[in-house]
């Protein structure tokens, strides 16, 4: 297994996509898993007895990588990091904070930093996996393949969520327009030119894979990708109205027909927070502790009410916090001295911060509406 990708350099060195083991293991195993386990069920079924484990124990996923510009990609990531524009939405980002990196030329460029785009990368975990040659892996679930004819699955490997979310950080308002909007057109590239492909026809899409960890990534054409296999964080977003949605017949509406256990699969957030480990575990002095907005968008309404009902209970730190710098260091220690961490999302079981408690040795206590 290569080394990861070094964070923030301006060196001409090319480093591997390829993540290091636990977040390799982590994303690809969960990822493709639940694939596997229709595409091999047939060659499973057809051993009649026992001496046959070793030959199942060795079953992989092969994938097919569509051959999608790179500008939809690592292009993507070249555009990213020359940009002088900071991110609108939160007070200090780490990636533009003085003067843009210079590029210089990397074939796999560092994925951002800023903790609202970071939480999401899944895609650029697995599309690094998928690319990383497999001389350079081990034990790797997904094999790949050059021809889609010998494929199990198509991946696309279009960064959803960085086209999303770097639209969102102009803040200008222009996410849900079409016009002007560099992700939609983006998005319509990527629907054209897989939805044209033979592999496509093939199958009508059921085998292709989409990551779109980011609620809002693909938004425009979530219909036109139904068919495909969707990795997601959860299904919270699909089901729930815009906030400025008045009706059950809203355009804003992301039928249910679109997600389902059936065919999609449930992928972890990227944690924010370094892993704490166990030989440097004390005694913790907090009972339950939360640090973030206490007003959550898309209706959170659980969030306030504990919010109001926790605060000043003893052993209970309800703190507001921020994803930036100050924040981050705020919530390794609270999360390091503390028994429970509350994650009172409310519209969804998961979030990053669930994935940050769990690296911390915090319980984390999931609080959800019916």
């Amino acid at each position: 297994m290569p080394p990861p990708p070094p964070k923030t350099t301006t060196t001409t060195t090319t480093p591997l996509p390829c993540s290091n083991p636990t977040l390799f293991l982590a994303f690809t195993l969960l990822t493709f898993l639940s694939l596997s386990l229709f595409f091999i069920s047939n060659k499973i079924s057809s051993f009649p007895n026992p001496q046959n484990t070793l030959q199942i124990s060795q079953a992989f996923i092969k994938v097919y990588v569509a051959d999608l510009p790179r500008s939809l990609n690592y292009g993507l990531l070249d555009q990213y990091w020359s940009s002088s524009m900071p991110d609108a939405r939160i007070s200090s980002d780490p990636d533009h904070q003085i003067r843009p990196r210079p590029i210089k030329n990397l074939k796999f460029p560092d994925y951002p930093e800023n903790p609202l785009i970071k939480q999401y990368s899944a895609e650029y975990w697995i599309t690094g996996d998928l690319m990383t040659s497999e001389k350079l892996k081990s034990r790797s679930f997904a094999k790949r393949v050059f021809d889609f004819n010998e494929a199990d699955v198509v991946f696309v490997p279009f960064f959803a969520t960085l086209s999303a979310e770097m639209e969102l950080a102009k803040g200008k308002g222009s996410f849900r327009r079409k016009e002007g909007n560099e992700d939609y057109q983006r998005q319509k590239e990527v629907v054209d030119f897989v939805r044209n492909s033979e592999a496509w026809k093939r199958s009508g899409g059921k085998d292709h894979v989409f990551v779109l960890t980011d609620p809002v990534a693909m938004w425009h054409v979530r219909a036109e990708i139904a068919p495909a296999i969707l990795l997601v964080v959860d299904f919270g977003g699909w089901y729930r109205l815009d906030s400025k949605s008045s009706n059950g017949s809203s355009s804003d509406m992301i039928r249910h027909t679109q997600v389902s256990l059936l065919k999609d699969v449930i992928v972890p957030y990227t944690h924010l927070l370094p892993r704490f480990q166990f030989s440097e575990n004390k005694k913790r002095n907090t009972l339950l502790y939360f640090k973030g907005a206490k007003h959550r968008h898309r209706g959170g309404i659980v969030r306030e009410n504990l919010w109001d009902l926790l605060v000043n209970e003893p052993g209970v730190i309800m703190e507001e916090g921020f994803p930036n710098a100050t924040g981050r260091e705020l919530s390794i220690r609270g999360m390091r001295t503390s028994e429970f961490c509350l994650h009172p999302a409310g519209d969804t079981p998961t979030s990053c911060r669930l994935f940050d408690a769990i690296q911390s040795l915090c319980i984390p206590v999931i609080v959800m509406m019916p």
